[in-house]
């Protein structure tokens, strides 16, 4: 057995109730092959028990994970309804596939334009495909109806669904998750009945932030249980896993030439950050392309000349295409990249849309560990599973499931990989004097392993059994 410190995810959605209420048409944790009858199948049942007008609606789809081998497409959810508008939202979360009267009910014809930082797709004949991109969704979200809860249903499901997530965390050896918002009155209820099992960066953005801002309140507000982080995600580019981040050269063999999506200008990022930074709050910003990173890099750097700060650790939310030069500048402001963990195993199905010299160029730990960066660990699930030790084995091996390799120049070492998945998730959240090393004097946060990640064969890290996880030394899983 191996001890390890406890496991720090700097990227999580924490996505409870989905799991536990939701029609779940692909697996959330591990890799699985399903086929396009089965998710119609089980919205079929769903639109059974469904009022017409009403939205019918799966999540975890992967596009690379089906046996049919081709796309999931209008068509196919035709058949689930003609009375329902049908959504199908892929599990990295920019992209969305609709059926016929979903896209009449926002009236959205082949004729529509693109909206700026989205796409409505189109096949070579002009005819929509029913995959959506990124801010084009927006159109849809005005219509059709979704079922209710009365206050007290809606802070149940909350409990719940906080409950459910963290006894998932648990299991796969998470002491400490930076949560993309959520319901935060829960979240403390789910504590204070002995029922949160992993300490919470809470990040925020909208309302939630807007009252931080009014009230004062700064990053590190909190105890070592729940502490107000940076804010959540603030979107610049599109995806890497759905092929809509934003590149400075067009993806390959994708024609007509697309540089993917950027969500945000110049000039309202560039406000957007100043005004947090200058509220004492961790800036947070989802850029996946080179394009997207500069644009963050360029806002963050105005900030920090306008009103400098130490250790003020712009974050950057999965930081996933890099080149010599953005790394300097993330090196010299002292940014936090958290990049994708778990994909290097999971994903290596995608990455031949972007071509093995692109991939030599991301989830870049190689090159940012080499340059003095603390970069971190953000599965981003749902779009990523959140198993520490898969993301430990993609890092070491640059394998997927596949057997393929992508991008080996960027493999880092075992102790490299815990580091990133320890130390440097507490660096990220400026706690790396209480937590991410067992060290005297710190927080009781740990892990025992069945084998030591560093004797095992590298491609049998993800299988090594989880004995115990332990917070604040109390045991909050038992393998």
């Amino acid at each position: 057995m191996t001890v390890v410190p406890g496991f720090i995810d700097c990227h999580n959605h924490a996505g409870g109730e989905v799991l536990l209420n939701e029609v779940l048409v692909g697996n959330p944790f591990e890799v699985e092959f399903v086929s396009i009858q089965s998710i119609v199948d089980k919205l079929k049942a769903k639109a059974a028990q469904t009022a017409p007008g009403t939205w019918v609606e799966g999540f975890f789809f992967d596009d690379t994970k089906l046996k049919d081998k081709r796309a999931l497409n209008i068509r196919d959810l035709d058949q689930v309804s003609r009375d329902h508008p049908v959504i199908v939202r892929h599990r990295g979360g920019h992209t969305y596939f609709y059926n016929s009267k979903a896209f009449e009910m926002a009236g959205v014809t082949k004729a529509t334009p693109n909206p700026m930082g989205g796409t409505f797709d189109r096949d070579e004949s002009g005819e929509l495909t029913g995959r959506v991109t990124d801010l084009a969704s927006a159109a849809f979200n005005k219509v059709g109806s979704r079922p209710t809860f009365t206050p007290a249903q809606s802070e149940q499901r909350s409990r719940d669904g906080i409950a459910h997530i963290s006894k998932q965390f648990a299991r796969y050896g998470l002491t400490s998750v930076h949560h993309q918002g959520g319901n935060l009155q829960a979240i403390q209820e789910v504590r204070n009945r002995g029922e949160l099992l992993h300490r919470v960066s809470y990040e925020t953005s909208g309302r939630a932030l807007e009252a931080m801002i009014s009230a004062g309140i700064q990053t590190g507000f909190g105890d070592e249980w729940i502490k107000f982080g940076s804010t959540s995600e603030h979107t610049v580019d599109g995806s890497f896993s759905e092929r809509t981040m934003a590149l400075s050269t067009p993806y390959p063999g994708v024609s007509p030439p697309y540089k993917g999506n950027i969500t945000e200008t110049q000039d309202t990022l560039n406000e957007w950050v100043e005004r947090v930074h200058r509220a004492g709050i961790q800036v947070n910003c989802h850029a996946n392309g080179d394009v997207a990173i500069d644009m963050y890099l360029n806002a963050a750097e105005r900030a920090l000349k306008l009103l400098p700060r130490p250790n003020a650790r712009p974050k950057i939310t999965h930081c996933t295409l890099l080149n010599p030069d953005l790394v300097r500048r993330i090196k010299a402001i002292g940014a936090v990249p958290a990049l994708f963990t778990t994909y290097a195993y999971y994903n290596p199905d995608k990455f031949v849309y972007y071509g093995e010299e692109m991939m030599q160029r991301c989830m870049a730990f190689r090159s940012l560990l080499d340059a003095g960066v603390y970069a971190a660990a953000g599965s981003d699930f749902s779009p990523g599973p959140f198993s520490p030790l898969m993301g430990i084995q993609g890092m070491v091996t640059r394998r997927g499931w596949d057997g393929k390799v992508w991008g080996a120049n960027q493999r880092i070492s075992v102790s490299e990989a815990i580091a990133v998945n320890t130390y440097n998730g507490a660096w990220a959240s400026g706690e790396e004097a209480i937590k991410g090393s067992i060290t005297v004097g710190k927080l009781a946060d740990y892990v025992v392993l069945a084998d030591d990640p560093h004797t095992v064969e590298a491609e049998r890290i993800k299988d090594i059994q989880m004995m115990r996880t332990v917070v604040g030394g109390r045991i909050s899983h038992q393998g």
